[in-house]
């Protein structure tokens, strides 16, 4: 059953509701990613869960000791895949937000911004930190970390240049 039946059947019973129900989705695995044109065609909104979309995407269990070294969000695929669902929101009309530990990271912040995105949802401890960088860095400084990241073939290319680039910014910050 879809929203448009359940509004449908209300109506016929009667039973009075909105017909402006904003729907959303979560995008937290890559088959969703792949998919996220056909789904911009049916949500208003998405909001990107780093945790699950990079453990399902690397195929690392970040809760198993043996291979959670290998869960890391500087991975170049999972840069490749965040610009293309940022992209894809940005050209269906659909919002789109994230959320995870990525999102309360610095060392990602300025990529994030620069890739499109302005909604965050992080732990209120991180809040402080990340507003700073925000209010330090430009659009079009944030969108040349941006492209320069997504240039890296490896993860540990990554983690070094954008940590040299938040710690332009934010040099008294242990990054």
């Amino acid at each position: 059953m879809t929203l448009h039946d359940a509004m449908e059947d209300l109506e016929e019973l009667g039973t009075p509701c909105s017909n402006n129900i904003k729907v959303g989705m979560m995008l937290e695995t890559p088959a969703a990613a792949i998919q996220v044109k056909e789904f911009c065609r049916e949500v208003d909104f998405m909001s990107i869960g780093t945790n699950d979309l990079i453990q399902y995407l690397l195929a690392v269990d970040r809760g198993n000791e043996r291979v959670s070294q290998f869960y890391t969000a500087s991975n170049p695929a999972l840069l490749r895949a965040l610009r293309d669902v940022v992209r894809a929101c940005a050209h269906g009309n659909a919002d789109c937000s994230l959320c995870g530990e990525m999102a309360g990271q610095p060392l990602y912040t300025m990529f994030l911004l620069g890739i499109g995105l302005r909604d965050f949802s992080m732990a209120p401890a991180n809040i402080p930190e990340v507003k700073k960088l925000i209010r330090l860095v430009t659009t079009t400084q944030a969108q040349r970390v941006a492209r320069r990241a997504l240039s890296f073939e490896t993860e540990r290319q990554v983690t070094n240049y954008l940590r040299d680039e938040t710690r332009k910014m934010l040099p008294e910050d242990p990054i």
